[in-house]
């Protein structure tokens, strides 16, 4: 198992909102439920389900800027810039992401009404009021009262430079080398490490991150996000091509590796990684 003694905090970026474009942080507060300001915002459609890149790939060139008081900044290409902030106490309404229901509260009108030009479509804004109880974690690989924000489904995800590095090499190897090679913004990670060998991840099942320690979970099965570019919303056939490939684990196209915090704190850039277990 790699030590991961030199292994250090390359990255640290925080999406605020579900889908859309975030923003790099030179250090973050660690929560029980994710970074503080990941993914405590989601786009509903008029029925109240999840309304993601996997079905509207153009939210990639939106991008949502966190505000004082947990309020986000929106933009996007032919929209004004516009600042939300987090809905007055009121009753949550149901939603569902990936088949589950639970409640969130609706962000002020005019959001509903600026992602809806945006897009061209009806969708509201949701917001996470309560994240120590809406959302819990699959029990499968959660201890008692964990929970998760508006993520895929686990708190933290992880990936590192050198199995990008890696799996851009695969993808030079295959049968359209020039897909690659790939940023690894298309992964769409919260910590991006530096110094590990590739693929070592797949090893590990706690880490610490400076003073925060996490709980390794399982490897990030990957979707068609990844093949969205992250610039310009067009789509290709990679990575998940070459994950299919090389990188079928447990019946999912593996990159990276999804954590529960085991207490709260701060990261930092330049953090040292280590390899607890």
């Amino acid at each position: 198992m790699s030590t991961g003694l030199d292994a250090v905090v390359h990255g640290i970026t925080i999406h605020p909102v579900k889908s859309v474009g975030g923003y790099a942080t030179a250090q973050a507060a660690v929560e029980p439920w994710g970074l503080a300001g990941d993914r405590r915002w989601m786009l509903v459609d008029a029925h109240g389900t999840a309304v993601t890149q996997r079905e509207r790939p153009e939210l990639a060139l939106s991008s949502a800027a966190t505000l004082p008081g947990g309020g986000v900044l929106l933009s996007a290409p032919g929209q004004e810039d516009l600042a939300v902030e987090p809905p007055e106490p009121m009753a949550a309404v149901g939603v569902m992401l990936f088949g589950k229901k639970f409640k969130a509260v609706a962000a002020a009108e005019r959001a509903h009404e600026w992602f809806s030009a945006y897009l061209g479509a009806e969708v509201r804004l949701m917001h996470l009021d309560d994240p120590a109880r809406r959302r819990p974690i699959n029990p499968k690989y959660a201890l008692p009262g964990e929970t998760v924000s508006f993520a895929d489904g686990y708190p933290l995800m992880v990936t590192t430079l050198a199995s990008l590095d890696a799996l851009n090499s695969l993808i030079a190897q295959g049968d359209d080398p020039g897909e690659g090679p790939l940023p690894m913004n298309r992964f769409r990670p919260n910590v991006v490490l530096d110094g590990t060998e590739p693929w070592a991840e797949d090893a590990w099942s706690r880490i610490s991150v400076g003073e925060v320690s996490f709980r390794i979970t399982k490897p990030c099965g990957r979707c068609v996000i990844t093949t969205t570019d992250q610039d310009t919303a067009e789509r290709g056939k990679e990575p998940l091509r070459t994950l299919a490939r090389h990188r079928l684990i447990g019946g999912s196209l593996a990159f990276g590796v999804l954590l529960v915090p085991e207490r709260t704190g701060v990261i930092r850039t330049g953090d040292p990684m280590k390899v607890l277990a």
